[in-house]
């Protein structure tokens, strides 16, 4: 039975000045939870998002969607996702140090306990968590759905501190089966505990129920995949259960 819930929008300032808006969801209890930060795909902090935020918060987690464009920005149009995914990538340090003020963010709310962190993410959300755990952030567990798997700087071994899951599609065109094959090396390269499952006839975006339709109106490549979104949260639920229970 889900749990009830309580929301609320959270300002935060990274180091690099920018505003970000986070938004938060944690289960009606008093005793502090495990924290999880939600970030996006490159649409920006949209609906679907924090609707993946408040799931995790009926599942008993405090969790945060991240605002990694600030002022909570979002769009629907492809063109507009990628200048502000890029506008990110332009500093080599955005992405962590922004997604690192949401990990310190999430950790200082009082319904968190600090000592049980994790983190997931979705297309380039996906990136903004690995890049995180990449960087030797305090997190026990990150997974990702259809993820850019490219690193700024690859894992170096003792630094990543995460269990990783990647779920992704076999037919995705944005991130091959060989850029799955090169994350893989490069996970055994630096002896990250981690597990990649690959979901048969699932493209980019597959969790996402809106992903046909966004696919449609950009042409790009993009499908929703409801089999391979349940079995995917259901190993992120497991991951999470695994990694964060008491």
């Amino acid at each position: 039975m889900a749990l009830a819930i309580k929301t609320r929008e959270i300002q935060y300032k990274a180091a690099d000045g920018s505003q970000l808006v986070g938004y938060f969801a944690a289960p009606e209890t008093d005793a502090p939870v495990a924290g999880v930060i939600v970030a996006p795909e490159w649409w920006g902090r949209n609906e679907y998002i924090e609707q993946r935020t408040r799931e995790l918060a009926e599942h008993g987690y405090a969790a945060l969607a991240i605002d990694m464009y600030g002022d909570k920005k979002n769009t629907t149009t492809a063109a507009q996702a990628n200048a502000w995914m890029s506008q990110t990538f332009e500093d080599p340090n955005t992405i962590v140090t922004r997604a690192s003020a949401a990990l310190d963010t999430l950790a200082a709310q009082p319904e968190v306990n600090q000592a049980k962190l994790a983190a997931i993410g979705f297309c380039y959300g996906g990136k903004v968590v690995l890049d995180l755990a990449r960087s030797g952030a305090n997190l026990q567990a990150v997974a990702t759905f259809h993820a850019i798997l490219a690193a700024r700087e690859p894992a170096q071994e003792g630094k990543v501190q995460a269990e990783i899951l990647v779920l992704h599609g076999e037919l995705d065109s944005m991130v091959t089966l060989d850029d799955v094959a090169s994350f893989r090396e490069e996970m055994h390269a630096a002896k990250v505990d981690h597990e990649v499952i690959i979901f048969e006839d699932a493209k980019h975006g597959f969790s996402n129920p809106l992903a046909d339709e966004r696919a449609k109106a950009n042409g790009v490549d993009l499908g929703y995949n409801p089999e391979a979104e349940r079995q995917g949260l259901d190993a992120m639920y497991d991951l999470l259960e695994r990694n964060l229970s008491a």
